[in-house]
This record gives structure tokens, C-alpha cells and sequence, in this order.
């Protein structure tokens, strides 16, 4: 799975996470194709509360454990 994200917050303003099939996960810069699209989504992250909106998932609010801000459009592919 490829999350490819454009925003404020990361390491850097466009990115690829790649999450392998044994739960390791690794970012480059830019953009990594092929891209085979799953879904949109935005995620606002305010202190240790995450709110996203997905347009296959829909809404999700979460909490995290440490404090950022983020505020990403991505692109979730296969």
C-alpha cells in the first residue's frame, strides 16, 4: 500500500509511504508511481487528536500518543 501525500507536517511537501506486506513501512520523496488509486483522503492533526476524511472510509477521529501538526491531501494506493 502507497500513501502519497502532499501538505504541511511531514518530512517532506509531497511524499510516498510505502507500507509493505509485513507491517514495515519506509518514505521517499515525491512521488512513487505506479499509482493505483484506492482513495482521497485529508488529515488534520492539532495537537494529539487526528481527524480524517476519507472518501471510501468516510469520517475517522482518532487520538495519537505525541503532539504534531499536520495538515495532508493524499492519495491511497495499491
Amino acid at each position: 500500500m502507497k500513501f502519497i501525500e502532499f501538505g504541511i507536517g511531514n518530512k517532506w511537501i509531497i511524499r510516498t509511504e510505502t507500507e509493505l506486506n509485513d507491517g514495515t513501512e519506509f518514505e521517499e520523496q515525491g512521488i512513487v508511481r505506479p499509482i493505483k488509486l484506492q482513495s482521497l483522503y485529508l488529515r488534520v492533526w492539532l495537537g494529539k487528536i487526528v481527524v480524517i476524511l476519507d472518501s471510501k472510509e468516510g469520517f475517522k477521529k482518532t487520538k495519537k500518543n505525541r503532539n504534531k501538526v499536520k495538515i495532508v491531501f493524499g492519495i491511497k494506493s495499491l
